[in-house]
């Protein structure tokens, strides 16, 4: 479902801060070589991410759903210098693409990849959280926010990806929805309703779900 027309789409992305080379290159390898490349987050919502994570600045950040990278490298533009990013993946075949992508950046250095499942590798992780970004298994959303908050420092920044599903959270229909639907519809009312949380839904491409913990 497209949530915004086309031409005004078009319209922002033009008066939207150009992607870098590298970001260029790593889309265009995506769109030819992977399955799905429809899951990067691409030029308008990866400056939306670098955007936020310059404005907080962050010294640690968890990414659930590496995917490529791209998104990896927009959010490692905030980074302070002595910052890192802690990104998790369940694709071994994507392993080599990333790499390849993360080893070309200035952040190289700054990005720690996981191979395996989120919700296994979150609890071992000793980190104070500054900022989430979740753009992993829909099914999971539930229980990655529960594990994140407890991560994520007081005045810290979570993002969800994907939180409108092509506007199948507008079907009120539980029994004839998909897991996956019902997945996300529960993780939206959960962040409603957590009292650690301020929380707005942007209709970006998919949706995107921006909470401060207050």
């Amino acid at each position: 479902m497209e949530f915004i027309n086309n031409d005004i789409m078009t319209y922002a992305i033009q008066y939207t801060q150009d992607e870098s080379e590298l970001l260029k290159s790593l889309n265009k390898e995506t769109h030819q070589k992977i399955l799905q490349p429809r899951m990067i987050s691409g030029h308008f919502q990866g400056r939306f991410l670098s955007f936020v994570a310059k404005l907080i600045k962050p010294q640690k950040i968890l990414e659930i759903g590496t995917f490529t990278g791209y998104a990896t490298l927009c959010l490692a533009e905030g980074l302070t210098k002595d910052g890192e990013i802690h990104t998790i993946d369940i694709n071994e075949e994507l392993v080599d693409f990333q790499k390849k992508y993360f080893d070309q950046s200035v952040f190289k250095n700054q990005i720690f990849p996981y191979l395996g499942e989120a919700k296994n590798i979150i609890p071992k992780l000793d980190l104070k959280l500054d900022l989430v970004f979740i753009d992993a298994d829909k099914i999971n959303y539930p229980i990655y926010l529960e594990m994140v908050v407890a991560k994520l420092k007081k005045g810290g920044v979570l993002i969800a990806d994907n939180v409108l599903w092509s506007g199948k959270v507008l079907n009120k229909q539980k029994k004839s929805l998909d897991s996956e639907t019902n997945s996300i519809k529960l993780f939206n009312e959960l962040v409603k309703k957590d009292k650690r949380l301020e929380t707005v839904l942007l209709p970006i491409r998919d949706g995107l779900m921006i909470c401060k913990k207050v």
